[in-house]
């Protein structure tokens, strides 16, 4: 597929792939850490004969812009992309679809743009905010399973990053669920992208920059007193929530109470996947996008 390089009313320059009829409905991907665009290469050349499907190398990615100061990938930023992203190419409406930190970022989005430029909203195994700090603090198979990101946080980790990129610091820390799954070349990309030392960490500042708190093992399984969870709006477009259920990352307990701040909410649940579902289980995540977004 096919970039080019737009630049953003802030100073971002964001390398994209654009592909299909330029008045045909938006489908913005967003991909997750620590892959691309490419994370969606399936869902693009499924779709993109009847949708204009727009899929960013984000902020910190690859050859788009990576500042490296921590406070330049505050969700605010990484949300505001999106909508710069949208301007830029002068699309007034789109449906957003997003993987992990795109997920994450895709859930601001719709919940930021909801009936006015965001139409529906794709999410594919990416917790909502609200369910996911209250799972750190109660839940002790989502704590263990989130304990990477203090180590991605930690700047003792920052010489290894150095000496080693991305890799050394992800062999370190992340329990892979299907390295197998990858085709040859799409790994041997991703490893090359993750020597780059900047790329790497604009990636890790996105765990920097975040206000999720990831309690240490031995900390109490209990909502911290004066804890206030994020006031955030209920989420009332069309929503379709994909979740891999052997994700090792993110279990489906996630999935708990969505339906009470999310409607119309529409759950595919993929069994024997794992993370990175739009490239383990492609087939089943086009047929669930297909029935949900009708073309």
């Amino acid at each position: 597929m096919e970039q080019k390089r737009v630049e953003l009313a802030n100073g971002i320059h964001l390398d994209i792939v654009d592909e299909g009829p330029v008045d045909a409905p938006v489908l913005i991907f967003l991909h997750g850490f620590p892959e691309s665009h490419r994370t969606w290469r399936h869902q693009i050349r499924h779709f993109s004969d009847r949708f204009r499907c727009i899929a960013p190398d984000q902020r910190g990615y690859r050859g788009s812009s990576k500042p490296q100061e921590v406070d330049a990938y505050t969700p605010d930023k990484l949300i505001g992309d999106v909508f710069l992203l949208a301007d830029a190419l002068s699309i007034p409406k789109f449906t957003i679809v997003g993987h992990d930190w795109g997920g994450a970022i895709a859930w601001g989005v719709a919940l930021g743009g909801q009936h006015m430029r965001v139409t529906r909203a794709v999410i594919a195994n990416a917790p909502h905010p609200q369910i996911f700090q209250k799972l750190l603090y109660t839940n002790p198979q989502q704590r263990e399973a989130s304990q990477y990101i203090r180590g991605f946080r930690d700047p003792a980790n920052d010489a290894l990053v150095k000496e080693h990129g991305l890799t050394g610091l992800l062999l370190k820390e992340v329990k892979w669920d299907r390295p197998d799954a990858m085709e040859a070349e799409e790994r041997d990309a991703l490893l090359r992208d993750w020597q780059n030392r900047d790329a790497a960490f604009g990636m890790l500042n996105y765990y920097r920059a975040s206000p999720i708190d990831v309690p240490e093992m031995d900390a109490p399984y209990e909502v911290p007193a004066g804890y206030t969870p994020p006031d955030l709006p209920k989420l009332t477009i069309p929503t379709l929530v994909i979740w891999a259920l052997d994700d090792l990352a993110l279990p489906p307990e996630n999935l708990s109470g969505l339906e009470e701040i999310v409607d119309p909410l529409t759950i595919v649940r993929v069994p024997d996947c794992g993370h990175f579902v739009p490239w383990e289980a492609p087939d089943a995540v086009n047929r669930a996008m297909k029935e949900f977004l009708g073309g």
